[in-house]
């Protein structure tokens, strides 16, 4: 009979090690902790990316990191990076993590339990004493949610193609104020953290997240492997019509921006409606102007997130929305401007695989399924293997102040987090 592998089954006790070490109460804390942060009166969150309420986390979230063998780093884009050292500083460092900003009337588990998740298993290899050959990093991305400057994931896109860096900072606010002018405003918060270029060399990312839809708990699974993740077209609609005495205006004289509005959509519901279910089309910003009651609109501006995970269906959709505004452009005039065109695509087998083994070795009842929503993931791809976690929450809800998930739950993601991070750091899969 030969002889058992020492090496792998070191590592195994290793790993059996900080995934038990792992403690739900510990974790179940620093969410709640966090979420102080912007907290509403109905329970959930407010935290707008790059405000002083997102800096002051982030400012939290490094003295929880108060030990000699982490380093802090910023980006140009407000990114925030920390450190865990390994036997090998010079490798390429195996990164996690997720984001700190929310909607705004946002949840307690949106993007943040990837960052605390990654807090955890950190935690859990000081606790053991356990350090790993490769760097560890857990990195908080800036302007997630795209509700303060859009498009979103915007922190993970500049990081993946830092050429775009003057693209992004000259994006503004609701109160005009830019990209570069809310990072300057975090870089003076964060004056003593080192600043890293963007688009450092990475070894491989994962990311834990709630799911933020129902099918985990529908299928009664705790883990859910990310085959990849649906694309998406934004558009920003434009109507130009002219400013009116509602009273005395006749109907047949009116360039009412809002009734033509009101048509374009009808159509647009209608063409989408007939897409079948995997089509999903949003319309969840919508301005008017002068927004008076007894004035005849003269502007109005929405946005539109259309998503679907076929590209030929994207396309297809997508061009609608360009023709449909050209065809209901009589009476006013309609600006269709495409802000993000993104491309559905799948993970790698690499960390999926990682995942599935280490779900069904801690017995954790898993399911592959593809992510509607868009994460940061979907930039570090294009940097490095990558893959993402999914955990159930109550009801599928999400970007909701109700949203909500089980302690178990968050328990058992963060257990599969541990093991496939520590594999990768070990270079053993």
């Amino acid at each position: 009979m030969s002889q058992p592998d020492m090496k792998v089954a070191d590592m195994q006790e290793r790993v059996d090690a900080i995934t038990h070490a792992i403690k739900p109460r510990r974790l179940w804390n620093s969410i709640m902790e966090m979420a102080k942060y912007g907290a509403t009166a109905n329970g959930g969150v407010s935290r707008l990316a790059l405000t002083e309420t997102d800096n002051n986390v982030r400012i939290t979230l490094m003295e929880w990191f108060n030990l000699p063998h982490y380093h802090f780093f910023v980006d140009a884009i407000g990114n925030l990076f920390i450190r865990r050292d390994g036997a090998s500083p010079s490798s390429d460092p195996v990164m996690t993590g997720s984001h700190l900003d929310t909607q705004p009337s946002g949840g307690k588990f949106d993007g943040i339990y990837g960052v605390l998740a990654g807090l955890e298993v950190f935690r859990t290899l000081d606790d053991l004493e356990l350090f790993t050959s490769r760097p560890l990093e857990l990195t908080v991305w800036a302007n997630e949610e795209g509700c303060r400057f859009v498009p979103g994931c915007m922190g993970s896109a500049c990081f993946a193609q830092p050429e775009d860096l003057p693209h992004w900072q000259v994006i503004t606010d609701s109160e005009n104020i830019s990209v570069k002018q809310a990072v300057a405003c975090f870089h003076r918060t964060m004056s003593e953290v080192p600043h890293r270029p963007l688009g450092i060399p990475v070894h491989a990312y994962i990311e834990a997240h709630i799911e933020q839809g129902p099918i985990l708990e529908n299928s009664s699974a705790t883990i859910g492997i990310v085959s990849g993740i649906q694309g998406c077209r934004d558009f920003q609609i434009t109507i130009t019509g002219m400013e009116a005495h509602a009273g005395t205006t006749p109907a047949s004289s009116r360039h009412d921006a809002m009734k033509t509005a009101v048509l374009l959509l009808q159509d647009l519901y209608s063409v989408m409606d007939s897409a079948g279910e995997e089509c999903r089309f949003t319309v969840g910003a919508f301005q008017v102007y002068p927004n008076s009651s007894s004035v005849v609109p003269g502007h109005v501006v929405f946005n539109i997130d259309l998503r679907h995970p076929s590209q030929s269906s994207l396309t297809t959709l997508g061009n609608k929305v360009i023709e449909l505004s050209d065809k209901h452009s009589d009476r006013c005039a309609i600006h269709a401007k495409e802000l993000r065109w993104r491309k559905p695509f799948e993970f790698k087998k690499t960390i999926p695989d990682l995942i599935q083994n280490a779900a069904d070795r801690l017995k954790h009842p898993s399911k592959v399924l593809p992510s509607g929503a868009s994460h940061d993931a979907v930039n570090l791809h294009l940097c490095c293997p990558t893959g993402m976690i999914f955990v159930p929450c109550e009801g599928g809800i999400s970007h909701n102040e109700k949203e909500n998930a089980a302690l178990g739950d968050l328990h058992a993601g963060t257990q599969v987090l541990a093991e496939v991070l520590y594999r990768l750091a070990e270079n053993i899969s």
